[in-house]
């Protein structure tokens, strides 16, 4: 039993020892320059599963407040970006008349990583290449700190989500699809 204990004080040292050697992204390092305050959450990545349940499960943490950073393309608006919770599907409807476009879609995958500079489950509302209009789902608002990805697998943001939306200049509004009756809108 005490080998037992033993080799469980090793394995936590080590896990939190790694922990600590969490290198900072360039959205970090954006966040710091502009004074707003979050920690860095690391997390194992399953290369299978990127999907936000996981990174919840993972954390942790409600998958309400763990949201996810959808790139989407409108026919009057350009590229935009939403911040939805991991459980939701963005209603693209709803997203393309907050960007003031008529008709939006998802960006397909492999242009994700040279419009952003980010990769699938690691995709940050901070830090992309160029600026983007961001909407971010109004229920960020009802939690005290929310997740968001911190610019790679593996690595989250914890931070209040007023300091977020204003650092990146987004809009709160209704984009995700509603769960009545499970009929499309």
């Amino acid at each position: 039993m005490i080998c037992i204990l033993g080799a469980e004080l090793i394995f936590l040292q080590k896990r939190n020892s790694d922990m600590d050697k969490v290198n900072k992204t360039n959205a970090a390092r954006l966040l710091d320059r502009a004074k707003v305050q979050y920690e860095l959450i690391p997390y194992k990545v399953d290369p299978d599963n990127l999907a936000a349940d996981h990174v919840a499960e993972e954390l942790g943490e409600d998958i309400n407040c763990v949201f996810k950073t959808l790139v989407l393309h409108g026919d009057k608006a350009g590229y935009f970006v939403c911040v939805v919770p991991g459980n939701c599907e963005v209603d693209l409807k709803k997203a393309a008349k907050a960007a003031g476009a008529k008709k939006a879609d998802l960006i397909p995958m492999k242009e994700l990583l040279g419009l952003t500079g980010y990769i699938r489950g690691g995709c940050s509302p901070v830090g992309m290449k160029k600026p983007f209009p961001t909407f971010f789902h109004e229920t960020a608002l009802d939690f005290p700190f929310i997740y968001v990805s911190a610019g790679q697998r593996g690595l989250q943001f914890k931070v209040e989500p007023n300091a977020l939306i204003g650092y990146v200049g987004a809009k709160v509004a209704d984009i995700v699809k509603s769960e009545t009756h499970g009929e499309e809108e």
